[in-house]
């Protein structure tokens, strides 16, 4: 008697016997895989996961849109004041938080100081940083001589404080806007390249690497398609971190006389006009600006943790 394996073929309602279908062939067909969401992706998640961070994200975004709009929302002139009324205080007719020393409205200066304090804090950071990664690829990968003496000159800068050095240079290049701007950067490019130095000194000894090397690619391309995306993520993390302090020193240039010039609205500026007439019970002039500066300055710190957190891939989870 033989026997017959496999699958049996399909009889229809006449009893006539059918082709076989291809699911009778093949048996259950697998599941169809789902694709892995984009690392972009999955570090936004993680972003969004950090409530602390994504509130301060929040609270940049709405600093910024009145840096931008400042000549729309100031209600008035942050130079001209009212003599006749000198230091009242919150809620004063026309005046939700109140005049300065000159009369000038504090709410209007504290708008227009936005623009003026996020730019000295934000620009040099955005300046410096691809000059401090380039010095940093550089002087990780080739070592040698040329990684020695460059990281040897910046020494000499990281000799001094980062606080006192920028005051240093605000005093020899004297007040003004654009002087501070160069002060802060100048005094940041030791301490971002210094990152991306070590980042650099740490992923060139990767296997990736050393398969670049074995596969002959050259220099520029081992710099800048291999060793760059991997350096540049806690370079982002400590150069967002920094804007917050940014924001702190660039007051205190403006407090100590060689920041940005007066009457210019500068939160700095306000705190020492503030500063001289706290103790005669008008402590609104000088604690609004202060509370600013520790908001944005927190709210940058805050942010450079959460992108820090959404860049590790052990916390990307789908």
């Amino acid at each position: 008697m033989n026997t017959v394996t496999g699958t049996p073929p399909a009889v229809d309602s006449a009893g006539e016997r059918t082709a076989a279908t291809p699911a009778q062939k093949t048996g259950p067909q697998p599941a169809e895989s789902t694709t892995r969401p984009s690392r972009l992706l999955l570090a936004l998640r993680a972003f969004m996961r950090d409530r602390m961070a994504a509130v301060a994200a929040g609270i940049l975004i709405l600093t910024i849109a009145v840096a931008l709009f400042a000549p729309i929302l100031s209600p008035y002139d942050p130079t001209i004041g009212d003599s006749e009324r000198r230091l009242e205080g919150l809620g004063s007719a026309g005046h939700l938080l109140g005049l300065d020393g000159q009369g000038r409205d504090i709410l209007s200066r504290l708008i227009w100081g936005t623009r003026y304090s996020l730019s000295v804090a934000v620009f040099p950071v955005l300046i410096v940083l691809p000059i401090a990664l380039l010095i940093g690829l550089i002087a990780g990968y080739l070592k040698g001589r040329v990684g020695a003496t460059l990281m040897r000159l910046l020494d000499v800068l990281f000799a001094f404080p980062l606080v006192l050095l920028a005051i240093a240079l605000a005093a020899v290049l004297g007040a003004g806007f654009g002087n501070v701007m160069l002060a802060i950067s100048i005094s940041l490019i030791p301490y971002l390249a210094r990152v991306a130095y070590t980042s650099t000194v740490q992923e060139s000894s990767r296997e990736y690497v050393e398969a670049a090397r074995a596969g002959g690619a050259r220099t520029p391309e081992i710099l800048f398609k291999e060793l760059l995306p991997n350096v540049v993520s806690p370079l982002l993390v400590y150069a967002t971190t920094l804007c917050g302090l940014m924001v702190v020193l660039a007051a205190g240039l403006s407090f100590l006389g060689v920041g940005i010039i007066p009457p210019t609205p500068d939160w700095g500026i306000m705190t020492a006009d503030g500063a001289s007439v706290l103790l005669e019970g008008y402590a609104h002039v000088a604690t609004i600006p202060g509370f600013a500066i520790l908001v944005v300055a927190l709210s940058f710190n805050l942010l450079g943790d959460g992108v820090r957190d959404a860049l590790d891939p052990r916390k990307q989870t789908t």
